[in-house]
């Protein structure tokens, strides 16, 4: 029987100090790879881990047992995308070496997560985990902050939470209101917090990207975005200071607030849509109608949410203590409301013979989006 040595390095350090690509096979290829991250960074500890599992095969092979040994390696981002890598290259491994077990080497309780994995593949008859023995100098506490703040995974999971913190409220005691920058740290984590369950990363640097290429080729649409965020702000600010917070009734204000807010973000819709249209004229040359309903969409969301919301206020304003219903059959709700919906019947009304009209152009906008999802 076959005994593999297998070394694990879940975050891929080896890849990223060293440039050592993996999976890493035979001892000859893992006493090299051990040599270049040792050069990179002598204090990592999945070079410990390397010579831990190197000093393991070597025994093992004194004692004349068929052996081998390989090192494997995830992702930065540990997690799904790191142990879908390490399970291609735990295959890889075991079907080069065709090992018929394996003594499990690493460097901590990180790496271990995979142990599942490994066990649904190959038998496991034994795991070493390496700790590191130091002197009590580079014990210091000092010395070990310093090191956990240079690592590149602690500096993106802790330290850019707490530089956008102190960003925020610098900020706030700049413009000389500190009262309101509690709430501003609370909405800059949540956001934060957001970005991070929902793995949105690559779509805000693939954003970032637009902004700066929109810039350098001029497209309108950076430009309407702005003017649209702008317009927003603008109306938050105007409606916050003609709204009056300080009554009895607190849902009365909300309401206020919302419909007064109305008309600013169909104004700003209305702007970005009218940009992004261009610019997809200006690079296609031709018109792409799938923008056509979009304006009746926007212009029908803002009829029959300020008919909502506008009755609701009035409701309340005319029994705050109760709610009066029959508001909801006035001549205004219901003329909002039907003119929202003949704007959106128009829209896609519309929207359906200029298809026919234009079929050629339609059926080339669907091949070339079906080309893009699957790039």
């Amino acid at each position: 029987m076959k005994t593999l040595v297998l070394n694990v390095d879940r975050d891929d350090d080896f890849g990223r100090k060293a440039k050592v690509k993996s999976p890493i096979i035979g001892l000859k290829n893992n006493i090299d790879a051990a040599n270049k991250l040792g050069q990179a960074d002598a204090e990592d500890s999945d070079l410990n881990a390397i010579y831990y599992a190197i000093s393991v095969y070597n025994s093992l092979k004194s004692e004349k047992k068929d052996v081998e040994i390989a090192t494997i390696c995830g992702n930065i981002k540990v997690g799904l995308k790191s142990d879908e890598i390490l399970s291609k290259q735990l295959e890889q491994v075991i079907l080069e070496t065709k090992a018929d077990n394996v003594i499990f080497v690493s460097d901590g309780a990180e790496d271990e997560y995979i142990l599942p994995i490994i066990q649904s593949r190959i038998k496991i008859n034994s795991v070493n985990r390496v700790c590191v023995k130091q002197s009590k100098e580079l014990e210091d506490t000092y010395y070990r902050i310093l090191k956990i703040l240079d690592d590149e995974k602690v500096q993106k999971q802790f330290i850019l939470p707490i530089a956008l913190v102190l960003i925020v409220w610098a900020f706030f005691v700049l413009l000389g209101i500190a009262g309101y920058g509690f709430g501003a740290i609370l909405l800059t984590l949540g956001l934060y917090l957001l970005v991070r369950v929902f793995r949105w990363e690559k779509k805000l640097a693939v954003m970032i990207n637009d902004i700066k290429s929109g810039f350098l080729t001029g497209k309108l649409s950076i430009y309407t975005y702005g003017l649209a965020l702008v317009i927003i702000i603008a109306f938050v600010f105007f409606t916050y200071y003609n709204t009056n917070f300080t009554t009895q009734y607190q849902h009365i204000s909300i309401i206020s607030f919302i419909v007064t807010m109305i008309p600013g973000i169909v104004i700003a819709g209305l702007i970005i849509i009218f940009g992004r249209a261009v610019d997809v004229y200006v690079k296609d040359k031709k018109t792409h109608w799938r923008y056509w309903p979009v304006p009746f969409s926007i212009l029908a969301f803002g009829f029959i949410s300020y008919a909502v919301f506008s009755t609701l206020y009035k409701a309340f304003t005319y029994k705050p203590s109760s709610f009066d219903i029959s508001q909801f059959g006035n001549l205004s709700f219901l003329g909002f409301t039907i003119t929202g919906i003949l704007l959106l019947l128009i829209g896609i009304i519309t929207y359906h013979y200029i298809k026919e009209i234009h079929p050629i152009e339609e059926n080339e906008l669907d091949k070339k989006a079906t080309i893009a999802d699957n790039n």
